[in-house]
């Protein structure tokens, strides 16, 4: 790509908000003007970094409504201060009562980690996939068509990731201070733009082994 590609590209950024700024400047509802105060979202969206999952398009919310966090293969890794960080300041300072932990099909990052392959620096945090499929290693390796094996962990790896979350303090505290709060794991059909319930919703901390109940 040479300079004029980039700077075309740049461009395109640039006239993309000047074309938001014209629907903002046009809008009379006046919800923009509110947001400017502030916002008051009831929804933390943890999902994947990938470019066809944008949280608000497939829950149909508004700016201002959703609080986002996303990184490869949307993964809550209890030494992650960043995650930590988005979590604490949702949970405690928004109050926000739904997560939704979203996977998504053919997710790349997910392929990437039982390709068997090197990709750099990104393996070490693909390293966390692999402990999802160690998890499930029998039901994995029983099936053949690679492309069903992947999605298989896409789910699977939702799974975990809504159990680390049950886990961590910020949201047992939560739990233990009687605020509401409900965590959901949801897979997307990106095909379809569905967004799939996996049935894994847990507003408490009952369903969780002795050993990860805080007191």
């Amino acid at each position: 790509m040479g300079n004029q590609d980039l700077e075309k590209g740049f461009q395109e950024i640039l006239d993309g908000n000047k074309n938001w700024m014209e629907f903002v400047a046009n809008d009379t509802t006046g919800r923009f003007e509110q947001l400017a105060k502030g916002q008051n979202p009831e929804v933390l969206w943890i999902g994947c970094a990938d470019s066809r999952v944008p949280a608000n398009e497939l829950t149909g919310k508004k700016p201002g409504q959703v609080f986002v966090h996303r990184n490869i293969a949307n993964l809550c890794v209890h030494s992650d201060m960043s995650m930590l960080s988005v979590l604490d300041y949702a949970v405690n300072v928004l109050k926000v009562k739904h997560i939704i932990l979203a996977g998504h099909y053919a997710c790349g990052g997910v392929a990437a980690a039982i390709s068997s392959k090197q990709h750099g620096i990104i393996d070490n945090w693909l390293c966390h996939i692999k402990d999802v499929y160690r998890l499930h290693q029998k039901e994995l390796d029983a099936i053949e068509d690679q492309e069903s094996k992947t999605d298989r962990l896409v789910e699977l790896n939702v799974k975990e990731q809504v159990f680390n979350l049950c886990t961590t303090s910020i949201v047992q505290s939560a739990w233990k201070n009687g605020q509401d709060l409900a965590i959901h794991g949801m897979v997307i059909n990106i095909g379809t733009g569905e967004l799939i319930d996996l049935n894994l919703t847990q507003a408490n901390n009952e369903n969780l082994d002795k050993v990860f109940q805080y007191q």
